[in-house]
């Protein structure tokens, strides 16, 4: 990533070492964006001074930078998109876009880019917009530090924050999203890179991706989503050191991983969700150093997923920490602590000497019958998990933890 910096700082300034700067102003010769555009050549930096400027839909298909003064305020009047790129090396910054149309078949974006390169889309400001960001084939691009805003009250109202489809070496960094559909959303998107988000109160998911290979999603924070995050037919995925709070309902959860492939999840902290994880037909993924604290449950893990490695995790204060609908579960769950966890350790090594069944009877049950979620803390389901215990019947015997950690791991050092 930090090659890909440098090459694109090298052909930036290639470009513009010689261009020329137009000023926009109200008050200038140049009033309006688009005569400045018509007058602009490639490698020119447009810079735009405080206002409102409503002009339709404006067209870039040169490459230029055009850097805001205080934010100008692009203002769509709820009719039209406001950019539409279709040039490589385009840098967007200090913006304000407000109010784009809304369309049921196309999708209207503040900033739309078509089979570009080398963009920046900085320091703008998004406000009630239908797609804010919206990226189709395109690559080797960043998109830093922007702030998404809106308040619509229904899906079909509102697009995605920042969207992605069919692109490459995007990198998506510390913007903040809220209010729309979902916050970050992929498709057909590979070798990218979204760190330092905060995706907060998005309708559907705080981020979405599907088939979208080999990307990183690191430092990130999502909280009080529909769902904090799904991850649907993907393999090498990696989720390092993201928090996932506050993502309640009935079909909630902060992370949700669907037939996926070969990918690590590390360092994570799941907070107070219906679910932590729910896990279907996923297969070769690594979770070590994640915390599961307060959640309804930490983990589903469905019968069709199998050879994963569950190691070093921290599971406390969960109703349920460990979840399944089968009772031949192909998983390793060994090496992690579990507050629930009533063994000793007669040679002080702190590690339990006996094995530690996560899955519990009443789980199992509320797994077939969710109404029986009503008896939760009754004296009937106490003696129902102790019986199991002593006589598995109903649980898998083969996930158990046959080395859990009698202390919680200190696991405040990030991953790396």
């Amino acid at each position: 990533m930090k090659a890909l910096k440098i090459i694109f700082l090298s052909c930036f300034v290639a470009i513009t070492a010689y261009g020329s700067t137009i000023t926009v102003s109200k008050q200038g010769k140049i009033k309006s964006i688009k005569q400045a555009i018509s007058q602009a050549k490639p490698g020119d930096t447009l810079y735009i001074t405080s206002g409102t400027y409503k002009e339709g839909n404006i067209i870039i298909e040169k490459s230029l930078t055009l850097i805001g003064e205080n934010f100008p305020v692009l203002d769509g009047d709820h009719k039209v998109e406001i950019f539409t790129i279709h040039a490589h090396y385009v840098t967007i910054s200090g913006l304000k876009f407000i109010n784009t149309g809304i369309a049921s078949i196309n999708d209207l974006a503040a900033i739309k880019v078509l089979d570009s390169k080398w963009l920046r889309i900085t320091n703008n400001r998004f406000v009630n917009t239908f797609f804010a960001i919206h990226f189709s084939n395109s690559s080797h691009s960043w998109i830093v530090g922007n702030q998404l805003q809106s308040d619509a009250k229904a899906e079909h109202q509102i697009g995605n924050g920042i969207h992605l489809w069919k692109c490459d070496h995007i990198t998506v960094d510390n913007n903040i999203v809220k209010g729309h559909r979902d916050g970050i959303y992929f498709e057909f998107v590979t070798n990218s890179l979204i760190t330092g988000n905060y995706s907060k109160g998005n309708m559907r998911y705080g981020l979405h991706f599907m088939f979208s290979h080999n990307n990183e999603y690191r430092n990130n924070t999502f909280v009080e989503n529909g769902a904090g995050v799904a991850v649907m037919y993907t393999t090498g995925v990696k989720m390092i050191n993201n928090t996932f709070e506050h993502n309640w309902g009935s079909s909630a959860y902060g992370l949700l991983l669907k037939d996926i492939r070969d990918s690590f999840v590390s360092g994570n902290r799941f907070l107070q969700n219906s679910v932590g994880i729910l896990m279907e037909g996923s297969s070769r993924i690594q979770f070590d150093n994640n915390t599961f604290s307060e959640n309804g449950y930490a983990i589903k893990l469905q019968a069709s997923c199998d050879d994963n490695n569950f190691k070093r995790n921290n599971f406390s204060s969960n109703t349920f920490d460990l979840a399944t609908n089968g009772s031949l579960v192909l998983n390793s769950v060994n090496g992690n602590y579990w507050d629930k966890y009533e063994g000793y350790d007669l040679n002080k090594d702190s590690v339990g000497d006996i094995p530690h069944h996560p899955v519990s009877m009443y789980s199992m049950v509320v797994e077939q019958m969710p109404a029986a979620v009503l008896l939760w803390r009754s004296f009937l389901v106490l003696l129902m998990d102790k019986a199991e215990k002593a006589i598995p019947v109903m649980t898998p015997q083969n996930l158990k933890d046959e080395s859990p950690a009698m202390k919680p791991y200190d696991l405040n050092t990030k991953s790396q």
